[in-house]
């Protein structure tokens, strides 16, 4: 039986693909500064958004071959670092059919993987949605 979607003051969707605007970077940046004013959020992921969380992307990107002794996160580390530091604030969910679609079904532990026809439910639970991106 799945999990109550819980509370949130906001809901964030992503949609679309993510490196080709600021897309993460942005809501990655809303979500930091709404949990610094403690406000509760759930992310929603769908599209090549789910990519975002991929357990294959590890900890780091791949070396910057003009800087080699710098070290980058790579996106699901931020998303695991941020949930980590707000447990009980912060939610990221993953559209299981888009993940699957992309190949990227195996996510980090943190992230919750649902079914497109739950969206509703998130969408109910939060007093604002904001969409980011287009698919």
């Amino acid at each position: 039986m799945p999990r109550p979607v819980p509370r949130t003051d906001v809901l964030l969707n992503l949609f679309g693909a993510p490196h080709q605007t600021d897309l993460v970077t942005s809501a990655l940046r809303l979500a930091a500064a709404l949990l610094r004013r403690g406000a509760r959020v759930q992310i929603w992921t769908c599209g090549d958004a789910t990519r975002l969380t991929g357990a294959a992307l590890g900890d780091t990107k791949p070396r910057d071959y003009t800087d080699l002794g710098r070290e980058h996160p790579s996106t699901a580390r931020i998303v695991r670092e941020l949930i980590e530091d707000h447990p009980d604030r912060l939610y990221w969910y993953v559209c299981r059919f888009c993940a699957a679609e992309r190949g990227a079904a195996d996510q980090i532990p943190q992230v919750r993987t649902r079914a497109p026809f739950v969206f509703a439910e998130h969408v109910n639970a939060a007093d604002k949605s904001l969409l980011m991106g287009v698919c």
